[in-house]
């Protein structure tokens, strides 16, 4: 009778979790992709988006072609395509400005004018060119139209030809931020950028997006003004021409960070990250010899929100697009997806925290803007960079439903912790339950490494929280803040009143500073412990190779896939960037030798995979074995 008790009190437990597990909301619930038929035989590789006044899109794509789209939401049947321009190297930004379309070429900035009305470009007009040395890597992005007119052009670095995982500036401002003026005049504005694909204009001010790589431990968002230095050292190479406003020098940088260019047998060694390093160059510390560095605004936690992140754009929809006005929107063309931000001011520098948004685009988000309708068109392309997604390109549109999901609508730093506020009203319940919450705060290394692992991890010690009376916005005390450290603050016992789940539980706010001002008392605090009861997955024994093991479920692998950036590349079932887990586990390799690959890639093995996997030697032993054994417990058993 004794057993029968304890069975109907555990099912009656877990009915409210059964129940909200079969109707958890998804995504596609709140914001919907509808994809733009292209005419046949057209590749739409786009590069850049711009909304003309009359609603129309316009469109310019890597092979050279401007296009006007008529009826782009579809409302009056299929959209209509006309050729505006055409003989463009490779277009990778497009802007509308008093009348006319702006590009940025591969090497200059261009004007594009219709002066007879027949949709048709007459004036081609360089405003302003810029050297190239030829190098496949220097893309041009931009312009973003600043508010006195003028446009912010950035440049991509090359890459060396001994140390080719170098980025270098072979000609002038490469690595830079341009300003140019209509009339042709260009101001070089800042440098640090090494892959400065996404742009953005945010009230007046001047934000760009970059990728990991070399000197670069992470994407992230930096706020750009005169004379900032971002980080990557390539540009400072023309720091000592009459007219550039950042005066660091390259020797004066590598006096405190070591390069690590090291020759050995006459050829370069290829720096590789270095385990267990006592004491790694951070880049915050270069803000006291080099006021004019510039740290991340928000840091994009690479493999978690994005891989290589492209346009940013802010909301200006009047609430069209959801409840998220006046928030800022973050393309990313690696993983097909869009992120979004919110940044605040503290003590005169930006910072904030970012959100994983909407997933399952069809190719890599490269550039976006708003119709009128309140929509948001993304511009898609992978080729040379690869991403998920089933195509190579194309043209998508993602509409609000007009239901608000359950999200974490903002966070905001505090003096003694964060401040959540949410799209619902909280339940009290789970809103003053501790064990509703946990986190970490983290790190990336300054140094010549492609990427960095995250360092200097600390679990959140949570003292305690407040909720408001409206249930609104929580207060969550946390013991040990660190300034300049990236702070992950999840939240998956949360619920809404109405029993919904919080959509992404997962916020990632960026600590530049901690602001001044009261901290709430003890007595104001709630420090309830109750965890929710939650269903084990019984494992299940397999074979796989020559190794026999309980192989974990995927909610219990996926942490270490995500902490260990491998959902960055790879998918369970579909080919993303790298091949699916699934397509590993049928090569048969042992655990151990999947162990070896994470750690020593071997790219061959994969040739119809264009982006090469990097090592990645930061992956703890234990957790890489753990890695190992569930991809072979996707292998299919033979009967």
């Amino acid at each position: 009778m004794k057993k029968i008790f304890i069975t109907i009190i555990s099912v009656w437990l877990m009915q409210p979790l059964f129940a909200q597990t079969s109707k958890t909301p998804k995504e596609e619930d709140y914001y919907r992709i509808m994809t733009l038929p292209a005419p046949e035989g057209m590749l739409l590789e786009v590069g850049g988006v711009a909304t003309l006044p009359d609603g129309r899109i316009a469109v310019c794509t890597r092979r050279g072609d401007v296009w006007l789209i008529e009826n782009a939401s579809m409302e009056k049947g299929q959209p209509r395509y006309t050729l505006f321009a055409s003989g463009l190297h490779e277009a990778l930004g497009l802007a509308w400005h008093e009348g006319a379309l702006y590009t940025a070429q591969r090497g200059e900035l261009t004007k594009l004018k219709d002066t007879n009305g027949d949709d048709r470009a007459d004036i081609y007009e360089t405003v302003y060119a810029w050297p190239l040395s030829g190098h496949y890597h220097e893309y041009s992005f931009g312009p973003k139209v600043a508010p006195d007119g003028s446009f912010f052009v950035t440049g991509n670095v090359a890459f060396g030809d001994e140390e080719w995982w170098r980025g270098e500036s072979r000609v002038p401002w490469r690595g830079w931020t341009m300003k140019i003026s209509p009339d042709g005049n260009m101001e070089p504005w800042a440098t640090g950028m090494r892959s400065p694909c996404g742009l953005g204009m945010i009230d007046g001010e001047f934000f760009y997006d970059d990728n990991q790589g070399d000197w670069q431990g992470s994407g992230g968002i930096f706020h750009v003004t005169k004379g900032s230095f971002t980080g990557h050292p390539a540009g400072l190479r023309w720091t000592d021409r009459a007219n550039s406003p950042v005066k660091i020098s390259t020797e004066q940088l590598y006096a405190k960070v070591d390069a690590r260019q090291i020759k050995k047998e006459g050829a370069y060694i290829k720096p590789e990250n270095v385990a267990d390093e006592k004491n790694p160059d951070l880049l915050y510390n270069l803000k006291n010899d080099f006021p004019a560095t510039r740290l991340p605004a928000v840091w994009l936690p690479h493999g978690v929100l994005g891989i290589s992140n492209a346009e940013i754009i802010k909301d200006e929809t009047n609430g069209k697009f959801g409840p998220f006005a006046g928030q800022i929107f973050v393309g990313d063309q690696g993983q097909s997806k869009i992120m979004r931000v919110v940044m605040e001011k503290v003590k005169g520098e930006f910072q904030g925290v970012a959100f994983d948004f909407k997933s399952g685009f069809q190719s890599g988000v490269l550039r976006m803007n708003w119709g009128h309708d309140g929509s948001l068109y993304a511009g898609l392309t992978n080729r040379g960079w690869g991403s998920a997604g089933t195509s190579t390109a194309g043209l998508q549109r993602l509409v609000w439903t007009g239901k608000v999901p359950m999200e974490m609508k903002t966070v905001k730093a505090m003096p003694d912790g964060f401040e959540l506020e949410f799209t619902h009203p909280v339940d009290k319940a789970t809103a003053e339950n501790l064990d509703s919450y946990f986190g970490r705060s983290y790190i990336y290394k300054y140094h010549p490494v492609y990427g960095s692992p995250t360092i200097n991890e600390e679990k959140l010690s949570i003292k305690g929280v407040k909720v408001s009376d409206d249930g609104l916005k929580v207060r969550v005390v946390v013991d040990n803040l660190r300034q300049y450290y990236l702070h992950e603050l999840l939240v998956p016992g949360i619920r809404s009143k109405d029993g919904l789940p919080v959509l992404h539980n997962a916020a990632y706010y960026t600590l530049n500073n901690i602001p001044d001002g009261e901290k709430l008392p003890v007595n104001q605090l709630s420090t309830k412990r109750s965890a929710p009861v939650k269903p084990v997955a019984k494992p299940v024994t397999k074979t796989s190779g020559n190794t026999t093991s309980k192989s974990l479920t995927y909610a219990e692998i996926e942490p270490l896939l995500v902490k260990n950036t491998c959902t960055a590349c790879h998918n369970t079932n579909k080919r993303q960037v790298g091949p699916s887990f699934a397509d590993i586990a049928k090569r048969k390799y042992t655990d151990e030798r999947i162990v070896q690959l994470i750690y020593n890639p071997e790219p061959k093995n994969w040739p119809e995979h264009e982006t090469p996997m990097a090592p990645m030697p930061q992956v703890p032993k234990d957790e890489a074995l753990k890695i190992a054994k569930w991809i072979n417990s996707l292998r299919v058993p033979t009967p």
